[in-house]
């Protein structure tokens, strides 16, 4: 811990917020897709970390308070892309047909800086107060000190950086090659099961891949077994009972999901609910140290100083006016003008008290579990039941049969704002572990975070833009594009807004899936009670309810990357693996996120296709040799590079 009284290098620098806000901008962008792909996003404090290191050390005054912050403007880009568990739902519901930039940015940066002023308080609290682990904060914070503190630690970071790009160059290459349509992008066979159908789908992506490496083999092993219970076994019961045993698809897509729906509604609440008294017992003892603290005469050291109340008082009372005018524009735009202010008042009030809660929270989830693992789109669900049912109080019945699509959209806008608070109060907590661990100086992270959510405000809107012209957004009613990006959640967050405003669910197969998903919680429950690997239910809720050729390659990352530790079994070849798989999803989204842009450029749905479909039977076999011979040549390399920096 760095003496108040020491001559402390520079944190908060001209290049360290560059670099920090060029990461951000990479990151979001891959992120981003890989949300909207498959659901799930990564968090990017250590592959920011790694990357400043091995740039940042071609300065002789870099140092570590530098690189922290470095990677707390980079944590943005896999928080705030998270954003697209909601925001795209304005597309499938049919409220907005693109993404206008001034609305989408200041829902994300009106969010996200009440999700900093919000945390803030909570750090003595949660981080310095309490004993929460806080997995990647602690991680993050081993891999600065490594890399700064010893000759083998600078080896650490330059190998690093070296994985990061060789992972992401062989990623855009695999992607490249599936775009040419030389080599499959994935392998699809529908068929028969006896007097019913199912089938396999599997993507071909380096993306997913390295995403299953990053949950770990528990979660992989749980979406799985969604898998064999969505598609082996709920999915051929609808087509033999509905007599369609060729319309496996079809029913999967417009039946099970609501099926999986309601095992992920029942999983993240009761996530949510076995958080609620630690979350209130931490803050009570807390806040009770933090006020005898306050009794002493001691002067506040630098590490532990935050930004202060009064600030974060005046911060608040700002953010209410973009975000009153936000929310005045949102509402002019169609039938709801008539309650234009009565609802900007609800809509304050709503985000205020739910964005103060939400960020206690995550603040807890995110020190127990950790950002990634933290069920934030369990939030979601909350923030959009509550919007709804406001909204369905307050404003519905003074409105005519005609606004009701309209109050769907502003439950959705309002559930944006309070998803961003969630995950940037999700990840600023994180940080400042990190922080602490390392002697930084809070309230300069403080101000880092506000300039990440800044840069990855104003990225989101392009991205969204591009991949909606390229790709689109699965639509909830009508005929979606040939390959439109599913957008999991917020699918899931849109039709649950339009249920409860009275457009109408599939209640039934919601309850069967509420059934199941309790079931789920007690099996996991004794599993953990007997030792044994448990199964978190809202991963097999996931496994039910995202395509299976976006979870299948997850299960498939995630053994894979468990064999790998197995083998290797230390932490440098641990953290090595991590880089590889950051650097997988990194080069595959940019990929993804480059050949939108060719697509809406050219206007061609293949702009580097250079084979046909009569292709396609000789494309996969191509397309599972190259894949399969990419990922064993990655993992041996690194597992040599991890046995030399040992």
């Amino acid at each position: 811990m760095a003496s108040k009284s020491a001559v402390r290098p520079p944190e908060l620098t001209f290049r360290g917020i560059l670099l920090g806000c060029f990461i951000t901008l990479l990151f979001t962008a891959a992120n981003l897709y890989l949300g909207l792909r498959v659901g799930l996003t990564i968090a990017t404090s250590i592959p920011a970390a790694v990357i400043s290191m091995a740039l940042l050390r071609n300065f002789k005054n870099a140092n570590i308070f530098e690189n922290n912050i470095v990677q707390t403007i980079a944590s943005a880009a896999g928080t705030l892309s998270s954003i697209g568990y909601v925001l795209p739902g304005l597309i499938m519901i049919g409220w907005w047909t693109g993404f206008s930039f001034w609305m989408s940015f200041w829902i994300c940066a009106l969010g996200g800086l009440l999700g900093v002023l919000f945390s803030v308080p909570l750090r003595r609290a949660l981080v310095t107060g309490s004993d929460l682990p806080y997995p990647e904060g602690v991680a993050a914070a081993a891999v600065l000190k490594v890399g700064t503190d010893t000759l083998e630690g600078v080896a650490e970071s330059k190998a690093g950086l070296r994985v990061i790009v060789v992972g992401s160059l062989v990623s855009a290459f695999y992607s490249a090659l599936a775009a040419t349509q030389i080599a499959s992008a994935e392998v699809t066979k529908w068929f028969r099961v006896g007097p019913t159908g199912t089938g396999v789908d599997a993507s071909m992506s380096f993306a997913l891949i390295g995403a299953g490496h990053l949950v770990g083999l528990t979660v992989g092993l749980a979406i799985m077994w969604g898998l064999v219970l969505g598609f082996g076994i709920v999915t051929p019961l609808l087509a033999y009972w509905a007599h369609t045993p060729d319309a496996a698809q079809s029913i999967w897509a417009h039946q099970v999901r609501f099926f999986g729906a309601g095992v992920i509604g029942v999983a993240a609440l009761w996530t949510l609910a076995t958080l609620i008294m630690p979350i209130v017992g931490g803050l009570r003892e807390s806040l009770a140290a933090s006020r005898a603290r306050k009794a002493g005469t001691e002067i506040l050291a630098i590490e532990e100083q935050d930004i202060p109340v009064p600030m974060l008082g005046v911060g608040l009372l700002i953010l209410l006016v973009p975000m009153a005018i936000t929310m005045y524009v949102f509402l002019q735009s169609g039938p709801l003008s008539q309650m234009t202010w009565p609802l900007i008042g609800i809509g304050l009030v709503y985000v205020l008290i739910a964005g103060a809660i939400v960020a206690a929270v995550c603040g807890y989830m995110a020190g127990l579990i950790g950002a990634s693992n933290s069920p934030v789109s369990g939030l979601g669900i909350l923030g959009v039941v509550g919007a709804g049912l406001t909204l369905l109080f307050l404003a519905k019945p003074y409105l005519p049969a005609i606004a009701v699509p309209h109050l769907v959209a502003f439950a959705l806008f309002l559930t944006a704002l309070i998803f961003s608070t969630a995950t940037i109060s999700n990840d600023n907590l994180q940080d400042l572990k990190t922080g602490q661990l390392v002697g930084a100086t809070p309230w300069k992270q403080q101000v880092a975070l506000m300039i990440g959510v800044l840069a990855g405000s104003a990225v989101i809107p392009f991205t969204f833009n591009l991949l909606n012209q390229a790709y689109g957004f699965a639509p909830l009613t009508g005929i979606a594009r040939p390959h439109a990006l599913p957008a999991p959640q917020a699918t899931l967050i849109s039709t649950l807004a339009k249920g409860v405003l009275g457009a109408g669910l599939d209640w039934n197969l919601i309850g069967s899936g509420v059934a199941v998903g309790l079931v789920l919680i007690l099996v996991d429950g004794l599993l953990g009670k007997m030792g044994w690997r448990r199964v978190p239910p809202l991963a097999v809720g996931l496994g039910i309810y995202l395509p299976m050729g976006a979870t299948l390659p997850v299960v498939i990352g995630a053994v894979i990357g468990h064999l790998y530790e197995k083998r290797t079994r230390t932490e440098v070849a641990s953290r090595v693996g991590v880089l590889l798989a950051s650097g997988f999803i990194v080069g595959d989204g940019l990929f993804g996120v480059a050949l939108a842009g060719l697509i809406v450029v050219t206007g061609s749905g293949t702009p580097l296709g250079l084979v046909g479909d009569s292709f396609e039977t000789p494309a996969m076999f191509v397309g599972l040799a190259v894949f399969g011979a990419i990922i064993a040549y990655c993992y041996r390399w690194i597992a040599r590079i991890s046995a030399r920096l040992e």
